[in-house]
């Protein structure tokens, strides 16, 4: 009994001598992955991307929207009442400043002039004869005074029916292309009547407000660029007026400027996409975006210098879709890390590899 005792002991401690032994002594391939001694530790400097800064021309610019309209618009109506008796325009069609767009029936006041021309005739020989008179003194000034009168009456009368006749001629107030009428022969006008709308859209105008604090670097014939849905076309515009007030709902301010329109093809009611450029900016220094890191109190970014990874506080300015504009805490020629910025620390060796 004793010596299956001392049998089960030895074994025993022969498989706990094993366990100890596979525990404590490392795999070949855990001492190569670690490093040996260094326990795990990376070996060597942080292999990063950086950029080198250089200075360059910068022309800021601010992105907007704003709305194509017409140069000039109105909805033609009739000053006089009555029937309609010719329309002389065609829809959709080009109608020249002055050109007759309908006429309305004036026989009532062609009649009423008639009468007055007639009258006045009559009155002009009386007042030619009562003239006569008041030179060899036959009729007192009174009665020659009278006379007068009456004929300047009548001529004024008959310059009023005139203009009523003229009222009768609707005719264009300015040059444009005419829309789709809503009368017809025959119909009865009045003044409250809507016939059609005339619209002139060479230029055309393109309205548009801009943030409060860009008003400054704004001035009348500044040049904008901008496109319309539909097309890549690019066009550029010139800036004629400005509002002498901030929208205090807003706080921006309305813009107007004019484009050359001789094929008509921006048409009033579009939507524009606005390029509006603020300021030059000479010797510009721009990191990439992800460059930056935000900090509680401003922004920072990664300096390679001599192998070894620095913080740079930075103040930036302008932006543009993929870069930031770097006014203070860089200069021309620094080399800027891009990448591996969420693990490195000030002070850190970096390998870094230029763009």
């Amino acid at each position: 009994m004793k010596v299956k005792y001392i049998i089960y002991a030895c074994i025993a401690l022969v498989l706990s001598y094993l366990v100890y032994n596979r525990i404590t002594t490392p795999s070949p391939g855990n001492e190569k992955a670690g490093g040996g001694k260094n326990g795990g530790k990376p070996s060597g400097p942080m292999q990063v991307n950086g950029v080198i800064i250089k200075a360059e021309d910068f022309t800021d610019k601010l992105n907007i929207t704003g709305n194509i309209v017409s140069n000039e618009q109105v909805s033609i109506r009739s000053e006089a009442s009555g029937l309609i008796t010719n329309i002389y325009f065609k829809e959709g069609r080009n109608v020249a400043k002055g050109a007759l767009l309908i006429k309305i029936n004036d026989k009532d006041l062609q009649a009423q002039l008639q009468k007055a021309l007639t009258m006045q005739k009559l009155a002009e020989e009386k007042e030619y004869r009562a003239r006569i008179l008041l030179g060899k003194e036959a009729v007192s000034k009174e009665d020659y005074d009278a006379t007068l009168a009456d004929l300047n009456s009548l001529k004024a009368e008959t310059q009023l029916i005139r203009t009523q006749i003229v009222k009768t001629e609707i005719r264009a107030p300015f040059s444009g292309t005419i829309g789709l009428r809503s009368v017809s022969v025959g119909d009865y006008l009045t003044p409250q009547t809507d016939i059609a709308t005339l619209v002139n859209v060479n230029p055309a105008k393109i309205t548009f407000t801009v943030p409060e604090k860009y008003v400054s670097l704004i001035r009348e014939r500044s040049t904008i660029t901008f496109t319309v849905e539909g097309s890549s076309t690019v066009h550029k515009a010139t800036v004629y007026a400005l509002q002498p007030q901030i929208d205090q709902t807003t706080r921006t301010v309305e813009l107007k400027a004019t484009s050359p329109n001789t094929d008509g093809s921006l048409l009033p009611g579009s939507f524009a996409k606005i390029e509006l450029a603020l300021k030059e900016v000479k010797n510009a220094l721009f990191v990439p975006t992800q460059a930056v890191v935000p900090l509680l109190k401003g922004k920072k970014v990664f300096v390679c210098k001599n192998g070894i990874a620095k913080d740079a506080l930075i103040e930036t300015g302008a932006r543009t879709s993929d870069r930031v504009q770097v006014v203070t805490g860089i200069s021309a020629g620094d080399t800027v890390i891009t990448t591996g910025i969420m693990s490195l620390k000030a002070d850190a060796p970096v390998k870094v590899s230029v763009n």
